[in-house]
């Protein structure tokens, strides 16, 4: 060969490894940082765990998936987007109607944004990072700019107006914060990614494409909250008190000394609240007598407690500065259909 076409051949050759390098240097910039998730430290901003292509309209990353709840968690009317990353190559395991279980290097990000259009504002990320000692709690504060969220160690306090025209001193949470609802057993766990509270669709196309071991087959599932008019009473009630309420009213969680278990699981009446009297809950009671009394929502003081804003009285504590006038009828609706 001609010492051209050698020339050539080195040339091309010289070429076509820049380009494989330069389209593993992009690749890997769309992928998320495994390392920022599972190493000893605390990021200091969102954007080094690479979770969005584009922050500020929350495109996913590659292997970033998003998901919804059939009835999520009231946080004053905030838009919430949620999305779950395992690392490459692994999968979750269903386990049974309960929580998925997720591998060392997991993450579960939740976005907080409240807005319309062009006034739409993202408010805040929490993430919680699987790591090899368990999970850790994260909050992160969206800047101005909309490019990135600080971490927010101390949380924080912003105003802010609700969907339904409220002025409210919004609170992001404290890393602590985080685990009074996360909290089990002095372990932070996870509480929206439950088998029952997901979709049918969602968990087969999930396991259709390698990312959960099977779609489990379930002989109850939450019903689907926008649709609540539509399904059973009780069903619809019970559901809202076990997202809403159960992370901390339930065996080993920071309210287990009221006595109340509000988890849908549970069938007791009286660990439901049905005619239990209160242990602990000072002025909180509002003078009423049982947590729950058939027929009466009004001597209740289950509804007493969601009606409130008020500190000490208000029930959840945290989380929220509004009333949820549609998880408050919902339960009303529940415990006037009982009877007496």
């Amino acid at each position: 060969m001609k010492q051209g076409g050698i020339s050539w051949l080195l040339g091309a050759a010289l070429a076509l490894g820049s380009a494989i390098a330069v389209q593993a240097t992009v690749l890997d910039e769309l992928k998320v940082n495994d390392q920022a998730i599972i190493e000893d430290r605390l990021p200091r901003t969102l954007g080094e765990f690479g979770f969005f292509l584009d922050p500020a309209v929350q495109t996913p990353a590659w292997g970033v998936h998003p998901y919804e709840l059939n009835t999520p968690l009231y946080s004053d009317g905030a838009e919430k987007l949620r999305f779950i990353y395992m690392p490459e190559g692994t999968k979750a395991e269903a386990n049974g109607e309960g929580l998925l279980k997720f591998p060392v290097g997991s993450a579960l990000i939740k976005t907080f944004a409240f807005g319309e259009g062009d006034k739409r504002r993202l408010i805040e990320t929490r993430v919680l990072l699987h790591r090899a000692d368990g999970w850790i709690a994260l909050p992160y504060k969206w800047n101005k700019e909309q490019t990135d969220a600080l971490l927010a160690i101390a949380g924080a306090r912003l105003p802010i107006t609700t969907p339904g025209g409220e002025e409210i001193s919004y609170r992001i949470p404290n890393k602590n914060q985080c685990k009074e609802c996360h909290g089990l057993d002095d372990e932070v766990v996870l509480l929206g990614p439950r088998a029952r509270n997901l979709s049918a669709e969602w968990l087969a196309g999930f396991a259709e494409r390698g990312w959960l071991d099977a779609a489990p087959g379930l002989a109850e599932r939450l019903p689907v909250w926008a649709d609540r008019e539509h399904t059973d009473i009780e069903a619809a009630a019970r559901a809202y008190l076990d997202v809403n309420c159960a992370h901390c009213h339930r065996p080993g969680a920071m309210a287990s000394n009221s006595g109340l278990d509000l988890r849908w699981e549970q069938t007791d009446p009286i660990a439901i609240g049905v005619l239990k009297r209160p242990v602990a809950a000072g002025r909180g009671s509002g003078g009423l007598e049982f947590s729950i009394v058939p027929g009466d929502p009004d001597n209740s003081i289950m509804v007493h407690r969601m009606n409130s804003i008020e500190s000490g009285v208000a029930m959840p504590e945290l989380g929220k500065a509004t009333v949820d006038k549609d998880g408050v009828a919902a339960v009303e609706r529940w415990i006037a259909g009982m009877d007496r």
